[in-house]
């Protein structure tokens, strides 16, 4: 079974997907009836790297002005809406109901 396929076993998973480092969308599983498309997953994709490269300048900036690590590199994030949530680890995500969202098992998974 696919991580992606993995992921949308999480209760809660409305879609999962995979992108290239310039954000293009590579793959994706889309749970029945969630009201998401494969262009919103591309929007999606190119915002996850764009924060990704924001947190990795704020995690270098911070180590090297405070002398403290372990921010860097980063590792994975969580983007929370309204109602869903998106959490992303490399270059792998998933979308989560905000009422069924489970970190630590989304995290094992994409960390597994």
């Amino acid at each position: 079974m696919s991580k992606l396929d993995n992921l949308m076993q999480l209760d809660g998973a409305l879609a999962a997907f995979d992108f290239s480092c310039s954000g293009e969308l590579q793959d994706s599983k889309i749970a029945d009836g969630a009201e998401i498309e494969n262009d919103v997953l591309d929007m999606v994709c190119h915002v996850c790297v764009a924060n990704g490269a924001i947190a990795t300048m704020q995690a270098r900036g911070w180590e090297k002005m405070t002398q403290m690590e372990g921010f860097y590199p980063i590792q994975g994030f969580s983007l929370i809406g309204f109602e869903w949530t998106v959490i992303v680890s490399d270059s792998i995500g998933v979308i989560i109901d905000n009422d069924k969202v489970d970190y630590d098992a989304t995290y094992a998974i994409l960390e597994s």
